[in-house]
């Protein structure tokens, strides 16, 4: 952090706190007292300011509605048993937000602001943070187009906004999880890489149909064939095969996950060996079928580890093994979880620490 930047606050006046309930907290649906806006213009950022939650007035007319130049970014703050509040790794969501940035052809965010962002409305609701086990605040940074056009061309103007809000675990049970061989994420030389508002919209349909299915997620893969994984819908796909850790390289077509780099880092430390390439549908379907597959899980900041319970591929359901026996995601995550939490020590600097 380079310097302090000058940031207005506007306190609410009436506080929503007292009438949450924090024994339940859907996935995204409450929010805190508080966020972070911040304007574009004139090849500036500006306005940088803490007003208290709610809508915000925009012409029917602005671009991010019309043509798409929206995108998004996902992290979490977490409470220490002695009140501290840390982010994890926000270092990381920065980098990947200037990256989706400079896809979509919007300005990009100095790291300093996209910290301080978060730092101070995180600290400000800080009493929104929650304290049970498996829960945390979740914190959505976003960009998105303003300029009133209709015109196929980038915007001129741009807002920057932070929401936090209370949250529990995102998946409540292993996962039954359907490969995709129709619909496509992503394709080569598009924007799968940048959180862009649109890929998720072009989700939704393929995700509705798995779900009327049964299935709880789809795996990704490639566009042109469809012989490779990719990811999941809301995480990273890892897989445990023949005692290695294998995941699709971080490419073009695949999101940089930051829980993803994170199971990487504890892999090679614990000496197992990591292949970051191209996975086959083919090889993830025999290890199912012969056991060399011990363990699969989506890795991401909102999901966490979620492991998978059953890979359905042209019809047929592959059942795994027990995700309660299962040794190394159940490592991945009680050390990411102790780490977090403030229960071990942080030796790589991962925590950002927010309030004392």
């Amino acid at each position: 952090m380079t310097e302090t930047l000058d940031i207005k606050i506007s306190r609410t006046t009436a506080s929503r706190l007292q009438q949450t309930d924090f024994d339940n907290l859907p996935f995204g649906k409450t929010f805190s007292d508080h966020m972070f806006v911040a304007d574009y213009a004139n090849g500036e950022w500006k306005n940088l300011s803490v007003i208290p939650y709610g809508e915000i007035g925009l012409s029917p007319a602005i671009s991010a509605l019309h043509y798409g130049q929206a995108f998004f970014e996902g992290l979490k703050a977490y409470k220490h048993a002695d009140g501290k509040i840390t982010v994890f790794r926000p270092d990381k969501n920065a980098i990947r937000f200037n990256k989706s940035a400079e896809r979509l052809c919007m300005p990009t965010l100095p790291e300093e602001i996209f910290l301080q962002s978060i730092a101070t409305v995180v600290d400000l609701d800080r009493d929104w943070v929650p304290s049970k086990p498996n829960h945390a605040l979740y914190i959505r940074p976003f960009m998105f187009a303003t300029d009133p056009y209709l015109g196929v061309t980038p915007s001129s103007t741009y807002k920057y906004m932070v929401l936090v809000g209370p949250v529990g675990p995102y998946f409540s049970k292993p996962l039954r999880v359907k490969i995709e061989t129709h619909y496509t994420r992503a394709a080569e030389g598009g924007m799968g890489y940048a959180k862009a508002a649109g890929n998720y919209g072009s989700s939704m349909l393929p995700a509705r149909k798995a779900t009327e299915e049964g299935f709880d997620q789809l795996i990704w893969t490639d566009a042109k064939e469809h012989k490779f994984i990719e990811e999941m819908g809301a995480a990273n796909a890892m897989f445990l095969l023949d005692g290695k850790l294998i995941t699709a390289e971080a490419k073009d077509t695949i999101l940089d996950g930051v829980t993803r780099d994170t199971v990487i880092a504890l892999a090679k430390e614990w000496g197992i060996t990591v292949e970051e390439r191209k996975v086959s549908v083919a090889e993830i379907v025999e290890g199912a079928k012969n056991g060399k597959l011990t363990d699969a899980f989506g890795a991401g900041t909102a999901a966490t580890i979620a492991p998978v319970a059953s890979i359905s591929y042209e019809g047929e359901e592959y059942f795994l093994s027990d995700p309660k026996t299962r040794e190394f995601s159940n490592k991945v995550f009680d050390t990411l979880d102790a780490i977090k939490y403030g229960n071990a020590p942080d030796t790589h600097g991962w925590n950002y620490l927010v309030s004392e």
